[in-house]
């Protein structure tokens, strides 16, 4: 029996097969679950093609987690897919290029990133709380926002609050038998690492920093750790955080 048998599981932000929550996906379908991706807008394509790479045919359907219809919808739409949902994986943020210069980012830049990048982890958790029963898990990716990092800006400050919002579900959710938790994964070459400039700082040095090495070109290891999470061997596990970054983030500088 696969760790993910019988799990009926709704997947954000696969947009290439490069991405952690594609290998997500490839996994949770290798451990036995029914999986259902979202996309939305000019993306849908693109996702609809990408999954056509997982090991069985999957269903996309439309959200953007920024879009008040969708998400009042998306439980009704989801339902004669999946009947229940028992785990959602958050694998979407966004923040507008201004948002990448910390002293001179507007307040229309920093509030776009909040929303599509921190405030969006409590609406995806609203909206599927109504097909989900004891036991279910909501899982998030973060980018450790202990620190400032180089070039991270006002998407750092965004992570940040998506890591409290974290702990808020915990609390919230925690009552209906429900757990929200994090994977902080280190750098991987994806899209969203692609759109931010100066990334390439982060790929050179994160290998030398990390005990256990690093490679930014292998998402499996935090696809591994959500895949996990969204299983029932962490029954007991809410509000946490689990790093996947090859020790960087224990070490001094």
């Amino acid at each position: 029996m696969g760790l993910l048998e019988g799990k009926k599981l709704l997947i954000t932000g696969v947009l290439m097969d490069s991405s952690i929550a594609f290998h997500v996906a490839r996994i949770a379908q290798e451990e036995g679950a029914h999986v259902v991706l979202t996309s939305f807008g000019r993306t849908m394509k693109i996702t609809q093609t990408i999954s056509r790479r997982l090991p069985q045919p999957v269903e996309v359907v439309e959200l953007d987690v920024t879009n008040t219809e969708h998400l009042d919808t998306l439980a009704e739409r989801l339902r004669p897919l999946v009947g229940e949902l028992d785990g959602v994986l958050h694998s979407v943020g966004f923040a507008p290029q201004g948002a990448f210069d910390f002293m001179s980012a507007t307040w229309e830049d920093v509030s776009t990133a909040l929303h599509a990048s921190a405030y969006s982890l409590k609406a995806l958790a609203a909206a599927c709380e109504p097909l989900m029963s004891p036991g279910g898990a909501i899982v998030g990716l973060t980018f450790d926002a202990k620190f400032a990092w180089p070039v991270y800006d006002w998407m750092g400050v965004a992570k940040a609050a998506f890591e409290s919002t974290n702990r808020y579900l915990a609390r919230d959710l925690g009552p209906q038998g429900l757990r929200s938790n994090l994977v902080a994964a280190g750098p991987i070459r994806t899209t969203a690492a692609k759109s931010i400039p100066g990334f390439e700082q982060f790929e050179q040095t994160w290998d030398e920093r990390a005990p256990l090495g690093w490679n930014v070109g292998d998402p499996v290891p935090a696809a591994r750790a959500c895949a996990a999470l969204l299983s029932d061997w962490f029954p007991a596990t809410t509000g946490e955080i689990v790093h996947v970054d090859g020790g960087v983030h224990a070490m001094g500088q």
